[in-house]
């Protein structure tokens, strides 16, 4: 007969160390190869601002920018964020405890209800801003070429809130953009 497995003993053979930048903060921790990035945000380090909802990508609640980009935490494995710099709705907190410019158009928009799926609509569309922040020495002031409302639109679609229509949130993106650049979206 077989003698029975130790389950402590095996996880701990397959455990993986990594290091990541979470808000600006050096993280170093052993976890489970299958650990989702969410599971360590959340269960881990005690991030609970990003939200834990579908579990398959389907949602947005969970997302958070990986080097910029902005992932659904709940598909991408912790091990994959090795050497990545994270950002979180925590990390979005200005100094002083104000608002983020993103945060703020959603509020000045009302496009704000129930909350549950607004920190990760504020990272996807943390990521959209950054996307399109203009290079001033290649474009001359007010000639960046900003999204389309039906690009927002496309770029938000794997966000989803049950509360607003969308319409509140897209016109907060486009103010945004007006705010920043001075040129309608």
């Amino acid at each position: 007969m077989t003698p029975p497995i130790e389950t402590g003993s095996a996880q701990s053979a397959t455990e993986q160390t990594i290091v990541c930048e979470v808000n600006g903060h050096r993280v170093t921790r052993r976890v489970n190869p299958l650990t989702s990035l969410l599971e360590l945000l959340r269960d881990h380090l005690g991030l609970r601002g990003t939200k834990s909802a579908c579990n398959e990508g389907e949602c947005g609640a969970c997302t958070v920018l990986v080097d910029q980009v902005a992932v659904n935490a709940c598909l991408f494995l912790a091990v994959n964020a090795h050497g990545s710099k994270i950002l979180t709705i925590e990390g979005m907190l200005q100094p002083g405890g104000g608002l983020d410019d993103v945060q703020r158009a959603l509020v000045e928009c009302g496009a704000v209800q129930c909350g549950f799926c607004t920190s990760g609509m504020v990272m996807r569309i943390r990521a959209l801003v950054d996307e399109h922040r203009p290079n001033t020495d290649d474009v001359p002031s007010g000639m960046q070429v900003l999204p389309s409302r039906a690009n927002i639109q496309k770029q938000l679609e794997g966000n989803l809130c049950r509360c607003t229509g969308y319409i509140k949130i897209v016109d907060a993106v486009e103010a945004l953009f007006q705010n920043k650049y001075g040129n309608p979206a």
